[in-house]
């Protein structure tokens, strides 16, 4: 593989690229200047304004295609590596079976002020995403959604209620870093409220986190975009085996 890549637009290595944004100005030949200024101060040039649609009165959508030089290292790239077998369904079940000798319980919510299910019902829901059933589906888990908007304290509650194995917390609203602030107050919570040795796995997942910051945030998993419930469930069926049984 090469050393350094280019981004690739109308032929190979050619470095175009297209970017997306909004500014609080009016449509117009003034609006695409400052659109123009802005993506040359971020390398782009030449630049040009391919697409704009006002937003109303006083925003307007641009879309600016145009070159950078700048190149990127694959070898320097860090990112967070599966470091568990992507199991089958039958394997999973088989698994939790041998492992816990009963049904691995996992409690799912959107936190805080989140109302957006739809992330957490792809991963839970028996219906799941993409072509996969979701956790509901295993016969060896037993799943308890607890929907949308629920409190932290709730979620602790619950999670002790149940016996839970896995709490799996979802995040779509990110404005003023929402996620990160929820995240941070459930895991300080359960920090609290369990033993180490008796505390869920806690795994949140959303479109903006990065999934290095698992540590900081003091999950012990995160998934991002494009996660299927089968990723999930090899992740718990792994890391449940490596605390033990409860």
């Amino acid at each position: 593989m090469s050393t350094v890549v280019r981004p690739y637009g109308d032929t190979t290595g050619d470095g175009m690229v297209q970017l997306s944004f909004t500014l609080p100005l009016p449509a117009g030949k003034r609006g695409e200047g400052a659109a123009l200024q802005l993506a040359g101060k971020m390398g782009v040039d030449p630049a040009m304004v391919v697409h704009s649609r006002a937003i109303g009165e006083q925003h307007t959508f641009y879309v600016v295609y145009g070159r950078v030089n700048h190149l990127v290292e694959p070898g320097k790239v860090v990112v967070a590596e599966r470091d568990y077998p992507l199991l089958s369904a039958k394997e999973i079940n088989a698994a939790i079976r041998a492992r816990l000798r009963r049904k691995l319980v996992v409690v799912g919510a959107c936190i805080g002020t989140d109302a957006h299910t739809v992330g957490i019902d792809a991963i839970l829901n028996v219906k799941g995403i993409a072509g996969e059933k979701g956790l509901e589906y295993y016969r060896e888990c037993r799943v308890v959604n607890l929907g949308a908007q629920v409190s932290v304290p709730d979620l602790v509650e619950h999670a002790r209620t149940e016996k839970a194995d896995a709490v799996l917390v979802s995040q779509v609203v990110t404005q003023r870093d929402a996620h990160l602030h929820n995240t941070r107050e459930m895991s300080a919570a359960f920090r609290e409220a369990f033993p180490a040795a008796r505390r869920p796995l806690l795994v949140v997942g959303g479109p903006r986190f990065d999934e290095l910051m698992a540590p900081e945030l003091g999950v012990d998993r995160i998934f991002g975009r494009g996660t299927t419930p089968r990723e999930v469930a090899s992740y718990l069926v792994h890391a449940v085996h490596a605390v033990g049984a409860r």
